[in-house]
């Protein structure tokens, strides 16, 4: 019944696009290849997603269907919008001719061949940029460098260095000369650590396999320290059986640790620095809504003093929200992801940064500050449903630690 009430909306909104198309160009030949085109989208999307297999979940070709379905739709959407209101002033004119004007019968006025150039011209831009995003955005790594000062960071950490990198999603990967670039990348950064938080799968262990190698190289003084995302529970996949999901778990755990990384599932560990120390505190993955709800900060926590510096590792930044933001034990600062900037936004530096995933996060990404505590939202290193970034890049985040009064840079 969803997939038939599906067809039918993606049929009207496409005959009702296809007007201004129609408007624009007579050529009859092109009004076959927009139909055409049209439906080998529509049936390519759901040709793939009716043979997913269910315990692996969208592989690559799928995501790619759904990609190149956002490329034609998003842009007759737009085109809609345009053609409504068009469409709107057009009742209007006829009523008026007919009921105050007085002419013998209602009639619409034709299309307006300006309106539907512009509604197309406009429309233009979502379908480029959603074809870039695939082709070149995705893989658009940067680099985005913070100084955050904290009043009671202990002087031995004055300077310190953490690089921080968020939502690996290996099972969407493709190239593997970009992915080698971009851990190169990680690596050239110097940190003093390097902390990943969480979804290093989309599904199963196995989507590691051809990666493994590239990320074991991931080096920093400190060491690699990682926890766990949502996804990389096995949630979204059917399995065989209960035994075959907890071995898959535990095959993405152990993987990690052959990695060279310290998997941190609610525990903590103490960084040390002449003899001064900053606690580094792991959760497992905890999210608002129904989300899992694995985390306990408390447990991972216990031991340590509200007067110690700390550095939370929590996935998802609603349980900064709901949490850690007011706890008494004071979490100085916090590192999360998992909201990947929903891949498409705009963001000019100091004077847009907007994305639709803000209307479900409130922290999203970057930096946030309340009650003297921070959060860092990182926007994800690999991609997920859409195979692409438009407008939100993949980011690698080095965050400098500086003792002073709370302030970032």
């Amino acid at each position: 019944m969803r997939w038939f009430i599906f067809i039918l909306l993606y049929i009207a909104i496409d005959i009702y696009s296809f007007q201004a198309f129609r408007t624009i160009t007579k050529v009859q030949w092109l009004h076959y290849v927009y139909l055409a085109l049209s439906l080998i989208v529509l049936a390519n999307l759901i040709y793939h997603i009716a043979n997913t297999d269910p315990y692996k979940g969208f592989d690559r070709l799928t995501m790619y269907a759904l990609g190149f379905f956002l490329v034609l739709f998003v842009p007759k959407l737009l085109t809609v919008v345009f053609m409504l209101m068009e469409d709107l002033i057009r009742l209007l004119v006829g009523l008026y001719d007919r009921y105050i004007a007085h002419e013998n019968r209602f009639v619409l006025p034709s299309r307006r061949k300006f309106i539907s150039g512009l509604a197309l011209g406009l429309a233009a831009v979502p379908f480029l940029s959603l074809l870039y995003g695939m082709y070149k955005g995705k893989y658009r790594f940067r680099v985005l460098n913070y100084e955050l000062f904290f009043e009671d960071l202990p002087d031995a950490f004055d300077g310190y260095k953490i690089t921080q990198i968020s939502d690996v999603h290996s099972g969407s990967f493709d190239n593997r000369e970009k992915i080698a670039y971009a851990v190169d990348l990680i690596n050239q950064q110097n940190g003093d650590v390097i902390l990943f938080t969480g979804d290093l799968v989309n599904n199963t262990a196995t989507e590691m396999n051809d990666w493994k190698s590239l990320f074991s190289t991931l080096q920093a003084k400190d060491g690699v320290f990682s926890i766990l995302g949502n996804h990389d529970y096995g949630d979204y996949v059917t399995w065989k059986s209960g035994q075959a999901k907890r071995q898959n778990l535990e095959d993405l755990k152990n993987l990690q640790r052959d990695m060279g990384w310290d998997l941190l599932l609610n525990e903590h560990r103490l960084l040390e620095r002449d003899g001064q120390k900053i606690a580094l505190v792991g959760v497992e993955n905890w999210g608002a809504g129904g989300f899992k709800k694995a985390g306990d900060v408390d447990v991972a926590s216990a031991g340590l003093k509200s007067t110690d510096f700390k550095i939370l590792m929590s996935h998802d930044p609603s349980y900064w929200a709901e949490k850690i933001k007011m706890h008494p034990k004071n979490f100085q600062l916090t590192l999360s992801g998992h909201t990947h900037g929903m891949q498409f936004g705009i963001e000019i530096p100091g004077l847009i940064k907007w994305s639709p995933v803000q209307y479900r996060y409130k922290y999203w990404a970057g930096i946030y500050e309340q009650n003297k505590r921070m959060i860092n939202v990182n926007r994800g290193f690999g991609f997920l449903g859409y195979p692409g970034r438009v407008g939100i890049w993949p980011e690698i985040t080095t965050i400098i630690l500086k003792r002073g009064n709370m302030s970032t840079i």
